[in-house]
C-alpha cells in the first residue's frame, strides 16, 4: 500500500476506534458518575502511554519548550473531556458526534483571535453554514436534544481551543509529551471528583472502560500516524467517516434513529467544514506557487 493509502487507512481506523470508545462510555452502568468513568478510562490510557514510553525509550522527550501552552491545553482537555462524556451519557451518539464536528469551524473563528490569521468572507460563510446546522439540530422551538447538547457544544469549543494551542506548541514539543501531560491531567482531575460520588462498578464495567482506554490510546496513535504518511489536507475529509460509524453504532447497539433535524444539521456542519478545507487547499497551493504564506479567504 502506498503512503497516502496507508495514511487514509490509519485515519479511518482511528475514527472507528474513537467511535467504539464512545460506545463503551455509553454502555457503562447507567448510574456511574462521569468522574468515575473518566478516572477508570484515564487510568488505563495513562498506563498505556507510560508503557509505550518505556518500550521505545521516549522519556527524554518529556522536556517541553512551551510549558504554559501544555498546561493550558491540558486544562482545556480536562474540561472538554468531562463535557463530552457527560453529553454521551445524556444524548444519542450520532447527535453528540455531529456537534463535536463544530470544532474545525470554531478553530477557523479562533484563528484571528489567537493566531493572528486573516479569515476572508468565504470561510466566514462556511462557519455560518456550520452554525446554522447546529441551530437546526438544537431546534430551540421544539422538543429536541435540549440542554444536554450544550455539553457537546462546550466540548467542541474545547476541542477547537485545544487544536489552536496545539498548532502553536507542536513546533517545539513532541506528540508523546503532549499526550503524556494531557493524560496525567485528566487522570488527576478525575481522581479529585471521586469523593463526590462512587458507584461500585460491575465486573463488565471494568472491562468496558478498560477497553475504552485502550481504544482511545489506539485512536490517538493511529491518527498521529496518519499524518506521518500524508498531508493533513489530504486526509481531513475522511475524519467525517466517524459520523457514519457513530450513526451505525447508535442504531444497531442503542436503537437510536436519526431524525430529519439531526440529519440536516449534521449535513450543514459537514458542508461548512469541507468548504473551509477546500479554501485551505486552494490558497495553500497558491501560496506554494507564489512562495509566500496563504491568504485566508
Amino acid at each position: 500500500m502506498n503512503a497516502p493509502g496507508l495514511g487514509i487507512l490509519c485515519l479511518v481506523a482511528g475514527g472507528f476506534f474513537i467511535t467504539m470508545n464512545d460506545v463503551a462510555i455509553k454502555a457503562a452502568s447507567p448510574g456511574m458518575p462521569v468522574g468515575e468513568i473518566m478516572f477508570l478510562r484515564a487510568l488505563v490510557q495513562t498506563a498505556l502511554v507510560l508503557c509505550y514510553m518505556l518500550a521505545f525509550r521516549k522519556f527524554g522527550e518529556l522536556r517541553v519548550e512551551y510549558p504554559r501552552g501544555q498546561a493550558a491545553r491540558a486544562a482545556i482537555m480536562v474540561a472538554a473531556s468531562f463535557m463530552f462524556v457527560g453529553a454521551l451519557r445524556l444524548m444519542p451518539l450520532a447527535d453528540a458526534t455531529a456537534l463535536l464536528f463544530l470544532a474545525p469551524l470554531m478553530m477557523t473563528a479562533f484563528g484571528p483571535l489567537f493566531l493572528g490569521e486573516r479569515v476572508g468572507w468565504h470561510r466566514w460563510l462556511a462557519v455560518s453554514v456550520g452554525f446554522a446546522g447546529m441551530i437546526v439540530m438544537l431546534r430551540p422551538t421544539g422538543e429536541g436534544i435540549q440542554w444536554a447538547a450544550l455539553l457537546a457544544i462546550g466540548a467542541a469549543t474545547g476541542a477547537a481551543l485545544r487544536d489552536t494551542i496545539t498548532r502553536r506548541i507542536s513546533a517545539g514539543d513532541t506528540t508523546i509529551a503532549t499526550l503524556f501531560y494531557t493524560s496525567i491531567a485528566i487522570l488527576l482531575a478525575a481522581a479529585l471528583t471521586l469523593p463526590l460520588g462512587w458507584q461500585d462498578p460491575e465486573p463488565a464495567d471494568y472491562a468496558i472502560l478498560g477497553a475504552a482506554g485502550l481504544l482511545q490510546f489506539g485512536a490517538h496513535f493511529l491518527m498521529i500516524e496518519a499524518f506521518r504518511y500524508v498531508q493533513v489536507s489530504a486526509v481531513a475529509p475522511f475524519k467525517y467517516v466517524v459520523l457514519i460509524w457513530a450513526a451505525a453504532a447508535g442504531y444497531y447497539l442503542f436503537g437510536e434513529v436519526l431524525d430529519v433535524f439531526t440529519l440536516l444539521g449534521a449535513l450543514l456542519i459537514i458542508a461548512g467544514g469541507l468548504y473551509v478545507l477546500r479554501r485551505e487547499r486552494i490558497h495553500g497551493r497558491a501560496a506554494a506557487a507564489a512562495g509566500g504564506p496563504p491568504q485566508r479567504r
